[in-house]
């Protein structure tokens, strides 16, 4: 058997964060992972990319049962020192829209870096590794059994990621140890993922595959993003979409306002008056994809006339429509696609201080595997590297 004085299950992002961490402490770390290779979420992140941080990152922007629960983590290790360290590691970045950092090069640099920092701090790395079974040891401490090996160790972080991306060898293996030693699991369910559509929306705009609009999305809980929507042959993708689906619920609609940044009833009466003998189908055109316009000339969604024969209230209920554009989605694509996990171990069992179990000393969680989801953008990343900070701190 070997011993440790912490095993940490999960080489992605937080586990690799809270080990170097907890090297540097002086802390003999194993890392224990199913995986052929360590940050294999990190590698296909931001289209190989990697949105590493976000600049504006705050509580603000995370999903959780108790919203306070990120403030500790967060303001201990903020994005400007995740940036301070890639800084020194040399990383060549670049700023995107919304304060995402995205890598210049490859995700592989991030890796790269968390890779060395575990190197530098003496993590021994057990890749191939899939845990089988974990218990408590009758003298303390945690005895964690692989497909290779047995694990003795003080103690036990569980860093194990969440559902999603199940090709990438996704499991509940981190739920399963949380209710094994009584800590409370929340309901999980794909975040940050495109809709599908019903099959008469679907047959309706299967035209239009790969046609973007910028968008206002709101979902009935009042939350709403400003960015693009995408449709897709199977529904709705994009930013927006995206950013909804954390919090759109089943049954529910959504409600996209298509021209967010136009008055459109003002647009129209001006239309009416310098030109209206041009079709309302053209003139919208200029504004949305004309196909999409033509889906909805079809379907007498919005009145198929020139412009000076529109009556104000006709302009009235034209503006209406597409400043309220509902559908009611399907479903998601589910786990396959997601990018997060919404929902997973209670954050009431922990310390927002430590991420150690409430109910079992030396049991940490850390990372997806908890209940909290950040928005899109780099988000869910420095929740990764502040949780594993925090726990490397104290494990």
């Amino acid at each position: 058997m070997l011993q440790f004085d912490v095993v940490v299950i999960g080489a992605g992002a937080a586990g690799l964060m809270c080990a170097a961490q907890a090297g540097y402490r002086g802390r003999k770390v194993a890392v224990v992972d199913m995986g052929k290779k360590p940050g294999r979420k990190i590698l296909i992140s931001g289209g190989g990319r990697c949105n590493f941080t976000n600049e504006e990152a705050s509580p603000s922007n995370y999903l959780c049962a108790n919203p306070h629960f990120v403030k500790s983590c967060l303001s201990r290790y903020t994005q400007h020192d995740f940036i301070e360290l890639v800084d020194r590691h040399g990383l060549a970045y670049h700023h995107k829209t919304l304060g995402q950092l995205f890598c210049d090069n490859s995700a592989q640099d991030i890796v790269d870096i968390l890779m060395t920092e575990c190197e530098w701090a003496g993590v021994e790395h057990f890749l191939r590794s899939e845990v089988l079974n974990v218990v408590a040891a009758a003298e303390g401490g945690y005895v964690v059994t692989t497909s290779e090996q047995q694990f003795k160790c003080a103690s036990l972080v569980v860093a194990a990621g969440g559902l999603t991306m199940p090709k990438l060898g996704a499991t509940p293996i981190g739920y399963k140890i949380a209710e094994q030693f009584g800590l409370n699991v929340l309901p999980t369910m794909a975040a940050l993922v495109p809709f599908t559509l019903h099959d008469h929306d679907k047959a309706r705009f299967e035209g239009l595959s790969g046609v973007s609009i910028a968008c206002n999305v709101s979902s009935e809980d009042g939350t709403e993003f400003k960015e693009n929507i995408l449709f897709t042959h199977r529904g709705l993708s994009g930013p927006a979409v995206l950013q909804i689906s954390s919090f759109w619920r089943a049954g529910q609609v959504v409600t996209i306002d298509l021209l967010p940044e136009l008055n459109l009833s003002d647009t129209l009466h001006q239309w009416r008056a310098e030109q209206g003998s041009k079709s309302l189908k053209n003139s919208l055109s200029t504004l949305l994809p004309k196909r999409f316009i033509e889906i909805l000339i079809t379907e007498d969604a919005i009145p198929d006339k020139a412009l000076n024969q529109l009556s104000h209230r006709e302009i009235e209920a034209v503006a209406t429509y597409i400043h309220n554009w509902t559908i009611k989605p399907n479903g998601t694509e589910g786990y396959r696609t997601a990018e997060v996990t919404l929902g997973g171990v209670d954050t009431d069992e922990l310390s927002s201080k430590t991420f150690e179990a409430k109910k079992a000393q030396g049991l940490y969680f850390i990372g997806e595997v908890t209940d909290v989801t950040g928005w899109l953008g780099g988000y869910n990343f420095q929740y990764a590297w502040s949780c594993g900070f925090a726990a490397g701190q104290m494990c």
